[in-house]
């Protein structure tokens, strides 16, 4: 018997656009529903809302246009100001010890006032140490006045909110295991779009996440100052360059085509740059499990020809491209795998 819709719609919200989608769960991920609105330059920034009423307004018109989209949404978040550790405890069993040791534990670990904070975590496993068995536990934090402004565009939508997850979590759980990888194996996932959100992760077991700086939005904008061009043309001309092909045999401004080229290359270079030396420094930390062995790449910088072949040239991995079953090819499948991550049911 196939398992029920979860009755509830991932939403991410990014620099450039706000993707919707809604999924079912019978032994694989499967997009039922997906909808996307561009956002103009300036309401997300650095992946914070900074214009509340814009927000609205485009939440609001995405669900009269898609009245399919159920209103209970699960939103995810990502900006370089949220904080996540991975903290040891002594194993405790019971739920509320547990969350009372995490908390204590969080004012010495989190570099914000903790009633300024909004705290989460989730448990990984029990290692042993010199010191006996520790429980490994991640602890995420973001400023409370951040969080509220997200939730304000939302609820102001109409929309019910059922909770906020780390954007990172959702990438994890909806590209977990493609490609043919095993549950040990230590996986590299980037989500590249409005800005580069990077996960390692062993199985659906996120052990470290950070947004590592600007992604394809920062190069349309760019070329778009370079070249006198609108945001949104920019990013077109962006998508139909790409990496593959000689610029002697695309149609368009010449001058254009080659600044763009020109700005994508010299753009996965420096987004390999900060991921290499963020996931370098969180090894330095004494991460267990090792490097990552290949990279998943998903996002708005998965849908321009070459990308993935670039940036494994820059990485030393591996890449692929993740998407998830149904997500629709005319809007940029690509886009969709953080929001329908959001919308898988997850265990309490």
């Amino acid at each position: 018997m196939a398992k029920r819709i979860p009755p509830f719609v991932g939403l991410e919200i990014e620099p450039s656009a706000v993707h919707a989608a809604s999924v079912a769960v019978n032994g694989t991920l499967s997009v039922k529903t997906a909808a996307v609105a561009a956002l103009e330059a300036g309401v997300v920034r650095d992946g914070e809302v900074t214009d509340v009423a814009a927000l609205t307004e485009v939440l609001k018109a995405l669900w009269a246009e898609n009245k399919d989209l159920p209103k209970r949404v699960r939103i995810g978040i990502a900006n370089q100001k949220i904080v996540v550790r991975v903290i040891e405890l002594p194993p405790i069993a019971d739920a509320k010890e547990l969350a009372a040791a995490v908390h204590f534990q969080a004012q010495n670990e989190i570099p914000m006032p903790l009633d300024a904070a909004v705290l989460d975590f989730q448990v990984l496993d029990v290692v042993d140490t010199p010191n006996g068995p520790r429980q490994r536990v991640v602890l995420v934090a973001a400023r409370r006045d951040m969080v509220d402004r997200v939730l304000a565009a939302a609820r102001d939508a109409g929309l019910r909110v059922e909770g906020l997850d780390l954007a990172a979590f959702g990438m994890v759980r909806a590209l977990a295991g493609q490609g043919g990888s095993a549950l040990d194996d230590t996986v590299l996932y980037l989500g590249i779009g409005g800005l580069t959100n990077l996960a390692v992760a062993q199985g659906t077991t996120c052990t470290f996440t950070r947004v590592v700086g600007g992604g394809i939005e920062a190069l349309a904008v760019e070329l778009a100052e370079r070249r006198g061009l609108t945001l949104e043309h920019a990013r077109g001309w962006l998508l139909h360059v790409g990496f593959d092909a000689p610029l002697t045999d695309m149609d368009g401004d010449e001058l254009i085509l080659q600044e763009a080229r020109t700005i994508l290359v010299d753009g996965v270079r420096r987004i390999a740059g900060e991921v290499r030396n963020t996931v370098d420094f969180h090894l330095s930390q004494g991460a267990t499990g090792g490097g990552a062995t290949r990279c998943v790449l998903t996002g708005a910088a998965a849908g321009i020809p070459g990308f993935a072949e670039a940036l494994a040239v820059d990485l030393g991995l591996p890449v692929t491209v993740g998407t998830v079953d149904g997500a629709p090819e005319a809007l940029g499948a690509e886009r969709f795998s953080v929001a329908a991550g959001l919308a898988v049911e997850v265990a309490a």
